[in-house]
């Protein structure tokens, strides 16, 4: 059963937010109730997949957190029996997704590892998914990963990304990040908690703007490069590495 996040409910200073334990704890609920259509998201990743990777083929998903979206592609994916690989680089969400992964009978196609995803060496791989992960990244380190993991995909591979964005007009950028806490407060997080979450990320994710995250895939080689969900300024996007 998920446990509910209440990590933000006190008055005290916020530190920089990280995947910590207390965090990790939590983490299925904070992101059911902080990211919009994040179901949404996973099955549309799904259907990519389906449609475009062969037989047996690796996908990667890259900052994995606790495995729901692996979980989520083992089942709706088997009878394409691919090889499924989560990397995180905390080791407690990885603790937690082998053990939402232990009740899984997928034949041992299924694995988790602690890695710095900068580091990924996938030679061929069919996919990789990075879901709300490159905006954690520094932006000088942004560009030589996306070229390493262009390299290491075969061609007609796919880049799949979703991310929290920036938008260039100032007032509609405000009134995007509004909605975003009308949906929060939705969910049942107070302005207390709205503010303390904002105030921990704030040094820690750096959004970029739509038009930056495809001009990233589009430098790296990727053609084409296509949105294929969004809700304000949360959007998903698609690269296909050329034949």
């Amino acid at each position: 059963m998920k446990k509910h996040d209440r990590l933000y409910q006190s008055d005290s200073v916020p530190e920089d937010f990280s995947f910590s334990e207390p965090v990790v704890e939590v983490f299925d609920d904070m992101l059911a109730r902080s990211v919009p259509l994040y179901q949404e998201v996973v099955e549309a990743t799904a259907g990519l997949l389906d449609r475009h990777l062969k037989a047996a083929e690796t996908i990667c998903d890259l900052g994995c957190a606790t495995g729901t979206t692996l979980l989520h592609l083992a089942r709706c994916l088997r009878h394409k029996s691919p090889r499924l690989v989560g990397v995180d680089s905390s080791e407690p969400m990885l603790t937690k997704a082998r053990r939402k992964a232990s009740g899984y009978s997928g034949g041992g196609r299924l694995e988790f590892r602690r890695q710095d995803i900068a580091t990924i060496a996938e030679p061929d791989c069919g996919a990789f998914i990075l879901h709300y992960t490159l905006q954690f990244i520094r932006p000088p380190q942004r560009p030589p990963l996306i070229a390493r993991l262009f390299d290491n995909l075969r061609p007609g591979g796919l880049l799949i990304i979703s991310e929290k964005t920036i938008v260039a007009d100032k007032r509609l950028n405000r009134t995007f990040i509004d909605i975003h806490h009308d949906f929060k407060r939705t969910h049942g997080y107070s302005e207390l908690e709205i503010a303390k979450k904002r105030e921990a990320l704030e040094n820690v994710l750096v959004p970029f703007s739509r038009q930056e995250n495809e001009t990233l895939l589009q430098e790296a080689g990727f053609s084409p490069v296509e949105p294929f969900l969004q809700w304000f300024n949360f959007y998903s996007l698609i690269g296909v590495k050329p034949h």
